[in-house]
C-alpha cells in the first residue's frame, strides 16, 4: 500500500509503515507540511496514496467527493506518540483490509 500521513500525526508513523513495507510519505518528506488540505489531496491522488490524517476536513472531503484518495481518518484522543503508534500498528491489518475491501473512508476510534 502507499500512504501519505498529514501534519498533525508524527513522522515516525510513515517511518513505522515503511518498516511494515509499504510506500510512505509524511508531508514533511515531500514540502507539504504547510501546505493547503487540497494541495494534499492532489498530491495522493498523483502518487495513488491514502491519506492518514487526524483532520476532519479529509473525511467529509472524501464524503462529499466521488473521486479520490482513501481517507484513514484517526480520531483518537490524546496519547503518548508511542502509545499512538503501538496503537495504529496494532490497527494496521484493520486498515489493510478495509483498503482492500474499497472502503475509501475509515475513521478509527
Amino acid at each position: 500500500m502507499r500512504f501519505l500521513v498529514d501534519a498533525q500525526l508524527p513522522p515516525a508513523l510513515a517511518r513505522l509503515l515503511e518498516g511494515r513495507g509499504h510506500q510512505t510519505e509524511h508531508v514533511s518528506d515531500c514540502g507539504l507540511e504547510r501546505a493547503s488540505d487540497a494541495a494534499i489531496w492532489a498530491r495522493a491522488v498523483a502518487d495513488g496514496a491514502s491519506i492518514i490524517t487526524k483532520d476532519e476536513d479529509f473525511a467529509v472531503r472524501r464524503v462529499l467527493q466521488k473521486a479520490g484518495p482513501a481517507v484513514v481518518w484517526i480520531r483518537l484522543g490524546n496519547t503518548s506518540k508511542r502509545q499512538m503508534l503501538l496503537w495504529l500498528d496494532m490497527m494496521l491489518p484493520s486498515i489493510l483490509a478495509a483498503l482492500e475491501r474499497g472502503d475509501t473512508l475509515i475513521e478509527l476510534t
